[in-house]
């Protein structure tokens, strides 16, 4: 007598091999060239940055919502530390803090368990306070290799969402700019302010 069962049990399993294939497909992370690039015009000159959703999808969706809305055009780079990074998107050219949405949740952990990159030179971080959940809209360049800044067990550190792709020389320029006190700030302000012109979605 034959046995038909093993005819059914290879469909069986050759069906779930092709499932577990499209399964492991869609879990493949976009191509680094298929990410999302920013350009930023400023008064420096320009660089593009690229950020990546298969690593960090609320804190990017959170920022390109921000550059579709325009929110960082006529911003400045508030705060200027050569050998440490460069923050902005905050204030105006007044100092007058922009008004922002609901924060994003931290995914500093999250990213780097999904492979995302670390705080180092040229890339892309979230700004915040002492609170993890606490980041809006203002973001900071590395201008150097922040290890401290990672997350860890003890540590929820800052997420790290994209990094520099193009314009790395005028990052180079903006850290080296002179700085010191400026609107509320006691130092660390450019002494000739750096402006955002605009920030737009470019890919």
């Amino acid at each position: 007598m034959k046995f038909s069962g093993f005819p059914v049990a290879r469909r069986a399993l050759m069906a779930a091999a092709v499932v577990g294939l499209l399964a492991s497909q869609a879990l493949v992370p976009a191509r680094a060239g298929d990410a999302p690039r920013v350009k930023f015009a400023t008064s420096a000159g320009d660089f593009v940055v690229e950020v990546y959703p298969d690593k960090a999808p609320k804190t990017v969706a959170n920022f390109l919502q921000y550059v579709k809305d325009k929110h960082y055009d006529g911003t400045i780079f508030h705060r200027v530390i050569n050998n440490f990074m460069i923050q902005g998107g905050g204030y105006d050219a007044k100092y007058a803090e922009k008004p922002t949405r609901a924060p994003v949740v931290h995914e500093g952990r999250e990213a780097l368990a999904r492979g995302g990159p670390r705080n180092v030179i040229g890339t892309l971080a979230m700004a915040r306070t002492n609170d993890p959940n606490s980041a809006t809209a203002q973001f900071f360049i590395n201008v150097r290799d922040n290890a401290f800044l990672d997350p860890s067990a003890q540590s929820y550190g800052y997420t790290v969402f994209g990094k520099v792709v193009s314009g790395m020389d005028v990052i180079d320029k903006i850290k080296a700019t002179p700085t010191g006190p400026g609107g509320p700030f006691p130092s660390d302000v450019p002494r000739t302010p750096v402006l955002i012109n605009s920030a737009t979605l470019v890919k």
